[in-house]
Protein backbone atom coordinates (compact mmCIF):
# COMPACT_ATOMS: atom_id res chain seq x y z
CA UNK A 1 0.00 0.00 0.00
CA UNK A 2 1.15 3.85 -0.87
CA UNK A 3 1.63 5.90 1.97
CA UNK A 4 -1.23 7.86 -0.15
CA UNK A 5 -3.34 5.22 -0.28
CA UNK A 6 -2.52 4.76 3.76
CA UNK A 7 -3.56 8.44 4.77
CA UNK A 8 -6.55 8.39 2.37
CA UNK A 9 -7.79 5.28 4.26
CA UNK A 10 -6.84 6.41 7.45
CA UNK A 11 -8.86 9.85 6.77
CA UNK A 12 -11.63 8.20 5.65
CA UNK A 13 -11.77 6.37 8.96
CA UNK A 14 -11.54 9.50 11.16
CA UNK A 15 -14.21 11.23 8.96
CA UNK A 16 -16.30 8.19 9.29
CA UNK A 17 -15.82 7.77 13.02
CA UNK A 18 -16.33 12.05 13.20
CA UNK A 19 -13.07 12.15 14.68
CA UNK A 20 -13.20 16.00 13.96
CA UNK A 21 -15.72 16.67 16.69
CA UNK A 22 -13.01 17.89 19.20
CA UNK A 23 -11.14 19.70 16.78
CA UNK A 24 -13.66 21.82 15.83
CA UNK A 25 -12.99 25.86 15.73
CA UNK A 26 -13.19 28.60 13.30
CA UNK A 27 -10.72 30.49 11.63
CA UNK A 28 -10.49 33.32 14.53
CA UNK A 29 -7.45 32.23 16.58
CA UNK A 30 -8.43 32.42 20.02
CA UNK A 31 -5.28 33.44 21.82
CA UNK A 32 -5.34 35.74 19.35
CA UNK A 33 -1.73 34.92 18.29
CA UNK A 34 0.44 34.50 15.40
CA UNK A 35 3.07 31.92 15.48
CA UNK A 36 6.44 31.66 13.40
CA UNK A 37 8.14 28.93 13.64
CA UNK A 38 10.30 25.68 12.09
CA UNK A 39 8.66 22.92 10.17
CA UNK A 40 10.79 20.43 12.04
CA UNK A 41 8.85 17.64 12.98
CA UNK A 42 9.49 17.65 16.45
CA UNK A 43 7.77 20.55 16.97
CA UNK A 44 4.35 19.21 15.55
CA UNK A 45 2.96 18.17 18.51
CA UNK A 46 5.61 18.98 21.09
CA UNK A 47 5.14 23.06 20.95
CA UNK A 48 1.68 23.49 21.06
CA UNK A 49 1.28 21.08 23.95
CA UNK A 50 4.73 22.96 25.71
CA UNK A 51 2.88 25.91 25.48
CA UNK A 52 -0.49 25.29 26.43
CA UNK A 53 -2.06 25.65 23.10
CA UNK A 54 -4.93 23.72 21.94
CA UNK A 55 -6.57 23.50 18.30
CA UNK A 56 -7.73 26.68 17.27
CA UNK A 57 -5.48 29.01 19.42
CA UNK A 58 -3.73 30.51 16.91
CA UNK A 59 -2.55 30.27 13.71
CA UNK A 60 0.50 28.57 12.96
CA UNK A 61 2.93 29.90 9.61
CA UNK A 62 5.78 27.13 8.98
CA UNK A 63 9.29 26.79 7.13
CA UNK A 64 12.78 25.83 7.35
CA UNK A 65 14.20 27.34 10.71
CA UNK A 66 10.98 29.62 11.31
CA UNK A 67 13.40 32.33 9.12
CA UNK A 68 11.84 35.15 7.33
CA UNK A 69 14.12 35.69 4.25
CA UNK A 70 12.42 38.18 2.22
CA UNK A 71 9.88 41.08 3.16
CA UNK A 72 7.28 40.12 0.48
CA UNK A 73 7.70 36.43 0.93
CA UNK A 74 5.11 34.12 1.84
CA UNK A 75 5.79 33.61 5.71
CA UNK A 76 5.01 37.15 6.09
CA UNK A 77 2.28 37.59 3.76
CA UNK A 78 0.57 34.77 5.94
CA UNK A 79 1.70 37.22 8.99
CA UNK A 80 -0.16 40.09 8.07
CA UNK A 81 -3.32 38.31 6.27
CA UNK A 82 -3.06 37.03 10.60
CA UNK A 83 -3.03 40.30 11.76
CA UNK A 84 -5.47 42.12 9.55
CA UNK A 85 -7.79 39.46 8.40
CA UNK A 86 -7.50 36.84 11.31
CA UNK A 87 -7.20 39.05 14.60
CA UNK A 88 -4.17 37.96 15.36
CA UNK A 89 -2.61 40.69 18.18
CA UNK A 90 0.53 39.28 18.80
CA UNK A 91 3.09 37.65 16.73
CA UNK A 92 5.67 35.14 18.60
CA UNK A 93 8.66 33.59 16.81
CA UNK A 94 9.92 30.25 18.02
CA UNK A 95 13.50 28.62 16.94
CA UNK A 96 14.72 25.75 18.81
CA UNK A 97 18.03 24.07 19.11
CA UNK A 98 19.26 21.40 16.77
CA UNK A 99 17.92 23.21 13.65
CA UNK A 100 18.80 22.26 10.38
CA UNK A 101 19.15 25.64 9.58
CA UNK A 102 22.17 26.40 11.55
CA UNK A 103 23.87 23.71 9.84
CA UNK A 104 22.62 24.83 6.19
CA UNK A 105 25.29 25.13 3.89
CA UNK A 106 24.10 26.83 0.25
CA UNK A 107 27.30 25.44 -1.96
CA UNK A 108 26.28 22.02 -0.89
CA UNK A 109 22.39 22.66 -1.44
CA UNK A 110 23.29 23.93 -4.72
CA UNK A 111 25.37 20.42 -5.42
CA UNK A 112 22.46 18.63 -4.46
CA UNK A 113 20.28 20.14 -7.26
CA UNK A 114 22.65 19.43 -9.57
CA UNK A 115 23.04 15.90 -8.26
CA UNK A 116 19.32 15.73 -8.75
CA UNK A 117 18.83 16.49 -12.20
CA UNK A 118 18.84 20.14 -12.13
CA UNK A 119 20.70 22.00 -14.66
CA UNK A 120 23.62 23.79 -13.58
CA UNK A 121 22.59 26.22 -16.37
CA UNK A 122 19.07 26.92 -13.92
CA UNK A 123 21.01 27.60 -11.30
CA UNK A 124 23.58 30.64 -13.29
CA UNK A 125 20.80 31.32 -14.76
CA UNK A 126 18.81 32.32 -11.69
CA UNK A 127 21.83 33.80 -10.31
CA UNK A 128 21.86 36.11 -12.96
CA UNK A 129 18.51 37.07 -12.19
CA UNK A 130 19.14 38.38 -9.00
CA UNK A 131 18.23 34.92 -7.19
CA UNK A 132 21.80 34.69 -4.87
CA UNK A 133 21.47 31.14 -3.63
CA UNK A 134 23.48 32.30 -0.63
CA UNK A 135 20.84 34.85 0.21
CA UNK A 136 18.44 32.54 -0.79
CA UNK A 137 19.66 29.74 1.28
CA UNK A 138 20.90 31.60 4.25
CA UNK A 139 20.88 30.04 7.55
CA UNK A 140 21.69 31.11 10.95
CA UNK A 141 24.77 30.39 13.40
CA UNK A 142 22.62 29.94 16.17
CA UNK A 143 18.83 29.74 17.06
CA UNK A 144 18.65 32.99 18.76
CA UNK A 145 20.37 34.66 15.60
CA UNK A 146 18.00 33.28 13.41
CA UNK A 147 14.73 34.45 15.65
CA UNK A 148 16.02 37.77 16.14
CA UNK A 149 16.52 38.25 12.78
CA UNK A 150 12.85 37.45 11.62
CA UNK A 151 11.66 39.36 14.92
CA UNK A 152 13.43 42.36 13.15
CA UNK A 153 12.47 42.02 9.62
CA UNK A 154 8.49 41.52 10.70
CA UNK A 155 8.67 44.58 13.68
CA UNK A 156 10.42 46.81 10.26
CA UNK A 157 8.11 45.60 7.66
CA UNK A 158 6.50 48.59 5.80
CA UNK A 159 2.62 46.78 6.10
CA UNK A 160 3.39 45.63 9.92
CA UNK A 161 1.05 47.81 12.56
CA UNK A 162 3.47 49.42 14.87
CA UNK A 163 1.19 48.24 18.33
CA UNK A 164 0.89 44.88 17.59
CA UNK A 165 3.96 43.00 20.04
CA UNK A 166 6.22 40.68 18.16
CA UNK A 167 8.20 38.35 20.61
CA UNK A 168 10.93 36.03 20.29
CA UNK A 169 11.88 31.81 22.06
CA UNK A 170 13.87 29.49 21.36
CA UNK A 171 12.77 26.03 22.62
CA UNK A 172 14.51 22.43 23.30
CA UNK A 173 13.20 20.37 20.42
CA UNK A 174 13.34 17.23 23.25
CA UNK A 175 11.96 18.55 26.56
CA UNK A 176 9.89 21.55 25.15
CA UNK A 177 11.03 23.97 27.29
CA UNK A 178 11.07 27.51 26.26
CA UNK A 179 13.35 30.50 26.67
CA UNK A 180 12.48 34.24 25.68
CA UNK A 181 14.82 35.81 23.52
CA UNK A 182 12.97 39.46 23.68
CA UNK A 183 9.44 39.85 24.96
CA UNK A 184 8.43 43.03 22.98
CA UNK A 185 5.70 44.93 25.13
CA UNK A 186 6.59 49.00 23.66
CA UNK A 187 5.35 51.65 25.95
Amino acid sequence: MSIVSELLEVNRNFVEEKGYEPYLTDKYPDKRLAILTCMDTRLSELLPKALGLKNGDAKFIKNAGGLLTQPFGSAMRSILVAVYELGAQEVIVIGHHGCGMAEIDHERMVRKFTDNGIDPLVIATLEKAGIRMDKFLRGFNRPEEGVMHSVRMIRRHPLFPEHVPVHGFVMDPETGQADVVVEDYRE
